[in-house]
């Protein structure tokens, strides 16, 4: 059993108890945190390795719980453009062109960016996902992974459902459950009542949760409307999308009823609010949605709608746009933008309770941000910090399941060199 100790001078255990720890240590064993708490004294010889965190804190890592990783390779292809222009007209013909190793380098550039930037885990939905778990697993990081699904082509949306369960066969709780499997039934627009009732069929089958896109733009829940009757979260409710486990990402065009209905049917909802700017799509009722007590984690999207995938300045500007939008500084304050992107995020992709947060039993999924820097300083509130001030260049040290993806800010577990050429080449043949 290998033993890691960590000493920092702040730690955040994160969950419910944003309370810093001065002059902190933790202990990991293997993948699991044994110890956290004073720091102490070992007899030589019983520790593997020590890990000192002077002017350094040591919080839960961070868990994007909506993105689409290969599609960093389209990242500033297609800017400044509404989301339906945008995807027919850009995004869509050049996804065409994708291969499966194009799927792989793209994944593996995002993750990169991801790890550099403090994320442990990640809530994916493309296409040839067997190559993103390939690319996940390689790396180190934790990762829920769905093949997306149209269901417009009878043909095509079968042969996606199949690829789903080989994806469930091979990787469902792969590298000792680095890796879990979602069903990804794209959105209503893409996907029909009748064929999504066949993905909650076989949701229920294989007990599976499901990650789908709602209520993303006006146009959106208009055309629901004007084809089906009723709005995607009604249409959703009535087929019974929401008897099973469902992450949701967006739902920014939400009626009371509507938020209501995805409180009580406990939707786990992906906000997005750089995306969501960026496309101008609108902006998500958080406060509502929290006020109501739903299950609220941050997403970043793909890179070609972002253009990054920075959770700590997501994070930021979820809480700076629902102060904003109240006209109320007192809503998201830090300690709950925080939650929203740690142990809320793992709650999300309904991970294992000892996922998401620092205590004694859960996994070591951490980072260590460096705090010697003029924007930390005063130490008046470091929580407030994080989520003000922090920048993903703060990140310094990286770990996933025990294991370091990153130290010094340097990536330990992938070519970071050979990546980034393997995806400039690539984004170059993608969009010529």
């Amino acid at each position: 059993m290998t033993k890691i100790l960590i000493r920092s001078d702040y730690l955040l255990p994160g969950g419910d108890n944003w309370n810093i720890i001065r002059n902190a240590e933790l202990l990991i064993e293997d993948t699991v945190v044994s110890y956290i708490g004073a720091q102490r004294n070992y007899p030589v010889g019983v520790i593997d390795r020590i890990i000192e965190g002077k002017n350094k804190l040591v919080m839960p890592g961070l868990v994007n719980a909506h993105t689409h990783a290969a599609m960093a390779l389209l990242r500033g292809y297609a800017d400044d453009m509404p989301l339906m222009d945008w995807l027919e007209q850009k995004i869509w013909p050049a996804e065409a062109r994708l291969t499966k190793e194009d799927i792989y380098w793209g994944t593996l550039l995002a993750i990169c960016e991801m790890i550099r930037g403090g994320t442990t885990c990640f809530a994916d939905m493309y296409f040839h996902m067997e190559e993103v778990a390939r690319a996940c697993l390689e790396s180190g990081i934790r990762a829920s992974l769905a093949q997306g699904l149209i269901g417009l082509d009878a043909s095509q949306g079968a042969a996606r459902l199949e690829d789903s369960k080989i994806l469930v066969s091979d990787w469902h709780g792969a590298g000792e459950g680095l890796i879990t499997i979602m069903l990804g039934p794209h959105a209503p627009y893409t996907c029909p009542p009748q064929y999504l009732e066949k993905v909650i069929s076989i949701a229920a089958e294989l007990s599976l949760p499901m990650h789908i896109h709602l209520a993303e733009t006006r146009g959106e829940v208009q055309d629901c409307l004007d084809k089906w009757g009723k709005r995607p979260i009604a249409l959703m409710d009535s087929i019974g999308l929401f008897k099973q486990q469902v992450l949701a990402a967006h739902c920014v065009h939400l009626s009371e009823d509507e938020i209501l209905t995805l409180t009580q049917r406990q939707v786990a909802i992906a906000h997005n609010p750089g995306s969501n700017l960026k496309l101008g799509s609108g902006i998500a009722p958080l406060a509502e949605l929290l006020e109501r007590g739903a299950m609220v984690s941050i997403g970043t999207d793909g890179a070609a709608s972002n253009n990054n995938l920075d959770m700590l300045e997501e994070m930021r500007l979820a809480s700076l746009l629902a102060k904003g939008s109240c006209e109320d500084p007192t809503v998201l304050p830090a300690r709950k933008a925080l939650k929203l992107a740690t142990v809320n995020g793992a709650r999300s992709l309904f991970l294992k309770e000892e996922t998401g947060l620092l205590r004694e039993g859960s996994q070591a999924d951490l980072i260590m941000l460096d705090m010697d820097k003029p924007h930390f300083h005063p130490y008046h509130d470091l929580c407030a910090q994080i989520v003000y001030a922090a920048s993903s260049a703060d990140v310094e040290m990286v770990m996933v399941k025990g294991r370091v993806l990153m130290e010094g800010k340097k990536l330990v577990t992938v070519d970071e060199e050979k990546i980034l050429h393997e995806a400039n080449e690539r984004a170059v043949r993608l969009t010529r």
